[in-house]
């Protein structure tokens, strides 16, 4: 059984609980199963450092992106996400989208602006956007749209299945999270049910978003085991099915 992590920012972890080593973080998440990961960057200014571990680990890819909440950093352009795209250890581009929780909407052009050269360059250089999305799903819905974003994924979707909809509509993959675990994600799990089984992935969004049954503790690409858990529980499957199905998601989005 092999299980993808789809999101995980790996530079940012506390290897503390690991004796420091990379190595021994890799081996805990091995002893559950989670074998591939995708590291995600959110500036210019570590887009080495995310680049670097993808160059020395083979099981672990990188993408090139600007958050949508990073302020006084690096602005992307067109062409430099298209420079640092043409490694093939960066799979994806992204994180991207937008983020009104943190940025009222109305003094949000900033985010609009840097959301729409991120799609720019994942429809010219072929490589997939990873989609951030908190208070903002019809103007994420509508940018995608207008700007005719080609695939990608939502990542760690909270979001109603109306909007789940309109995302698989555009040709969007959902991406589920340790929020899933949560006793206050009832309607999210109701959700869950309804993508289709083809276009699910699952992540940790670690070191954030701890799963229970490690809810409270810093999160770890080993976690997605409980994601998946989760998901083969409320939609009565198995493990190995969902581990099955979300690692063949994974190859299809990013490599096919």
């Amino acid at each position: 059984m092999q299980i993808v992590d789809s999101h995980c920012h790996i530079d940012r972890l506390d290897l503390k609980a690991f004796g420091g080593s990379i190595e021994s973080m890799l081996k805990h998440a091995d002893d559950l199963s989670v074998t591939k990961f995708l590291c995600v960057c959110i500036d210019l200014e570590h887009f080495d450092e995310v680049h670097n571990l993808s160059k020395s680990y083979p099981n672990i890819y990188s993408s090139v992106g600007v958050h949508p909440t990073e302020v006084n950093c690096k602005e992307p352009s067109v062409e430099e996400l298209l420079e640092y795209a043409k490694s093939d250890r960066v799979i994806a581009i992204g994180e991207t989208g937008l983020d009104y929780f943190h940025v009222r909407k109305d003094e949000a052009d900033w985010q609009r602006d840097r959301f729409r050269r991120h799609i720019a360059a994942s429809n010219e250089s072929g490589k997939p956007m990873i989609i951030h999305m908190r208070d903002s799903k019809e103007d994420t819905i509508d940018i995608l749209s207008s700007e005719r974003a080609e695939k990608g994924v939502m990542h760690c979707f909270a979001e109603d299945l109306e909007t789940a909809k309109a995302a698989l509509d555009l040709g969007f993959y959902i991406s589920f999270s340790g929020i899933l675990t949560f006793k206050s994600a009832k309607e999210l799990r109701e959700v869950a049910k309804q993508i289709p089984a083809d276009r699910i992935l699952i992540e940790t969004d670690s070191p954030y978003l701890t799963p229970v049954p490690y809810r409270g503790k810093p999160n770890s690409p080993a976690y997605t085991y409980y994601v998946a858990e989760k998901l083969a529980e409320i939609r009565s499957t198995t493990i190995g099915e969902i581990a099955k199905v979300t690692t063949q998601n994974f190859n299809q989005l990013f490599f096919s």
